[in-house]
């Protein structure tokens, strides 16, 4: 297997005209006869325009000065209708980095009850579980790395699913079951915004090799399956989890069209959550099957992995918190790996690992946030950081500071490829 991408993978959001639509018509009243549909509306309206700018650090040749420079409208809408409820979720984005104005959509679901026991939601959502801290194992929902290492809202680094999620609630037991019929990739780094590690060139690349995914696109054929069973016992709350699918990153290439692919991949996993030592502990396992090669024997898919985590928060001091976590990769078929891999690739681990640390105190009544969060790989021997500042101005205003800060001995490892992305940011909101 090479390591063609440890992150790497973009979820297409394609432009809905419906964003723009509902955007300018709640922000901009029409003709007098809507209005008593438009003061229906924003009863229940809620949103922010925010602006944020970021820089980088160090002089990247293959990619712009200005890491993040964006001015953003979010409306959000949750309505009673009929029987259920209708939520809508949708960005305006003025992008001066790629230079275009783009609509997000973030949510457009409906949920009801059919029965006592049962929820259903049915559309694009945000979905989530397990138990890391900005550490993902059974969590196989898309993500946006991207948005993450610029320095766009913590809210951003999960990007949206289009699903069917169903929930049973019987005495014993909690069942989750979601359906994508259309397989959902994260947004990947494919260089045209952040540099990385492109192991056929075996050097680090940014815009000059700008990489194309194959697409899995075939409704039914490249579906989505993942289940939760949950109980709470005494306080703690247990869960076993499995997913059928894709790799969310491209965790594979094809040499004949010299595109990323995302092989198959089944995932079978369990947590536990519960207070401990005056403070919240957390445990977590997966087994990643890479269902595309069983024997580890293909260079360029990624092998199967025993992946585990184990965290800790609690209260030190008076408004002011700390977490540590554990979290390993355990490659399969190791030998196997080794004998396959081409001439002049750089080698993975067979074991690596990652300490993270979070501190967060608050200040001023609470208005002032300071926040720590820390990445570190003694297998990989990189570090990646993330600072934070965050003031809340009043009710409806707050601004906001920060840094994505990459250290690495080697340009090849996780979190070491991205050193040249190092980079500030700032940003006002105002929320209403």
């Amino acid at each position: 297997m090479t390591n063609v991408t440890n992150i790497n993978l973009r979820s297409r959001s394609t432009p809905y005209i419906i964003s723009i639509l509902l955007a300018g018509f709640f922000v901009f009243p029409g003709a007098s006869q809507a209005a008593p549909l438009q003061d229906w509306l924003y009863e229940d309206l809620h949103g922010f325009v925010e602006i944020r700018n970021g820089w980088r650090l160090d002089n990247d040749v293959d990619e712009k000065d200005v890491s993040i420079a964006e001015a953003r409208l979010q409306l959000d809408l949750s309505k009673d209708i009929f029987d259920g409820s209708m939520k809508f979720k949708g960005d305006l984005v003025g992008d001066a980095v790629t230079e275009e104005l783009r609509p997000e959509l973030r949510e457009l679901n409906y949920g009801f009850s059919p029965t006592d026991i049962m929820d259903l939601k049915l559309g694009r959502q945000i979905l989530t579980w397990g138990t890391g801290d900005l550490l993902f194992i059974n969590d196989l929902f898309p993500k946006d790395w991207e948005s993450f290492f610029i320095g766009r809202d913590d809210e951003y680094l999960k990007a949206p699913s289009d699903a069917i999620k169903g929930s049973l609630f019987f005495d014993m037991f909690a069942l989750d079951l979601v359906y994508v019929p259309v397989f959902n990739n994260s947004n990947f780094i494919d260089g045209s915004r952040i540099s990385y590690w492109n192991p056929l060139l075996g050097r680090t690349a940014g815009r000059d090799f700008i990489l194309e995914d194959h697409e899995r696109n075939q409704v039914f054929r490249d579906s989505e399956f993942a289940g939760r069973l949950s109980k709470n016992i005494e306080g703690v709350e247990l869960a076993f989890y499995g997913y059928y699918g894709f790799w969310k990153t491209p965790e594979g290439f094809e040499p004949t069209s010299g595109k990323v692919i995302y092989p198959r991949l089944s995932v079978f996993g369990a947590s536990a959550r519960g207070a401990i030592w005056n403070g919240i502990g957390n445990v977590e396992f997966g087994y990643y099957d890479s269902i595309s090669d069983k024997k580890g024997t293909d260079p360029f898919i990624r092998n199967s992995e025993i992946r585990f985590l184990t965290g800790y928060e609690r209260e030190l001091a008076r408004e002011f918190t700390g977490g540590l976590q554990y979290y390993s990769e355990y490659m399969q078929d190791y030998d196997a790996y080794e004998s396959n891999l081409p001439p002049g690739m750089k080698k993975a681990d067979k074991f690596r690992h990652v300490f993270t640390v979070r501190l967060t105190k608050l200040l001023m009544n609470q208005n002032l946030r300071l926040s720590l969060f820390g990445y570190f790989s003694p297998s990989d021997e990189d570090v990646y950081i993330r600072p934070k500042v965050h003031y809340k101005i009043s009710d409806n205003l707050a601004a906001e500071a920060g840094g994505n800060i990459f250290w690495g001995t080697e340009d090849h490892t996780f979190f070491g490829q991205f050193e040249d992305n190092t980079n500030l940011y700032a940003g006002v909101r105002w929320s209403f």
